[in-house]
């Protein structure tokens, strides 16, 4: 439909786009050559006065020819290209600021291009407080404010935290816009920076990584060097103790060699005198002790 559409129809195609359920992405629709016909002419159209540069305007494409020359020819269905692009690229302060050059908007517009308008809030900064929300969206309170960023996040354009104590909205996620041309080169420069930044941080997390392996290697050196210590000295302890413990069962055994021996009887006391003369013929001899 947007490949046939030509003048008026194109017009009310930008005008359909820019109010339907779940749209939020326009360039596809910027590019077709029969929409841009709404506000631009074809090159073909252009009189050679304007390609010969006896305007003193700094055209930088095609397509700006174009827009300058049917601006000033065609200036009803411009306002519907000027409508798409307000959409694509800008936010609900810039249609109040331009409201007389842009056709009316029914509800449903203002409603998703306050939406887009939450989403661009949100690109530069994650906390939205609610003072700068109001003040942005022209709305007339709180609770209203708060509906309309609870049914933004019901159709998925954004995903965050309505924090009311501190009156303000918490950012996670947020759909994408398209790009406007004149901000393309700062957003390649932006991100450019950001891949820069992100391999200083890799560079640096990897050197922290192999720092803290290497410190871990270390201390599991130390750990092993230092249970190898350990044991060793337990075993000249042991070692030293089991010696010790030899040497002085020998030296008690020594000492009581004479204790093992059973004194002649006659020796003793004249209780067992008996005895002693019974046991007087009989040989001495060593006890064995169990």
């Amino acid at each position: 439909m947007a490949k046939s559409a030509k003048g008026a129809a194109a017009a009310k195609l930008v005008q359909d786009a820019t109010a339907a359920h779940g749209v939020f992405v326009f360039s596809e629709l910027l590019e077709m050559p029969n929409v841009q016909e709404v506000c631009c002419c074809l090159f073909r159209g252009l009189q050679p006065t304007w390609i010969s540069g006896t305007v003193d305007v700094d055209y930088e494409s095609i397509s700006d020819w174009c827009l300058i020359y049917q601006l000033s020819k065609n200036e009803q269905h411009s306002k519907f290209y000027s409508l798409l692009q307000l959409f694509a690229y800008k936010t609900y302060q810039d249609y109040v600021e331009h409201k007389d050059a842009l056709p009316p908007l029914n509800s449903a517009q203002i409603t998703k291009l306050k939406y887009l308008s939450i989403v661009s809030l949100a690109s530069g900064r994650r906390i939205l407080p609610y003072s700068d929300l109001l003040k942005a969206l022209d709305m007339p309170n709180v609770r209203e404010l708060e509906d309309l960023i609870i049914d933004a996040i019901y159709q998925d354009i954004l995903r965050g935290k309505l924090d009311q104590k501190e009156e303000q909205l918490e950012v996670e996620y947020t759909v994408g816009r398209d790009v406007e041309p004149a901000s393309v080169e700062g957003l390649l420069v932006a991100l450019q920076n950001w891949a820069s930044t992100t391999a200083a941080v890799l560079s640096t997390l990897d050197a922290k990584i192999n720092s803290i392996a290497a410190e871990s290697t270390h201390q599991k050196n130390v750990k092993a060097e230092y249970e190898k210590t350990l044991q060793q000295n337990l075993k000249e302890v042991h070692d030293k103790n089991k010696d010790k413990g030899v040497a002085a069962r020998r030296v008690y055994e020594r000492e009581n060699m004479g204790m093992d021996i059973d004194e002649p009887l006659e020796m003793r006391g004249g209780k067992n005198r008996k005895a002693s003369q019974d046991s007087a013929a009989k040989p001495l001899r060593k006890r064995n002790k169990f």
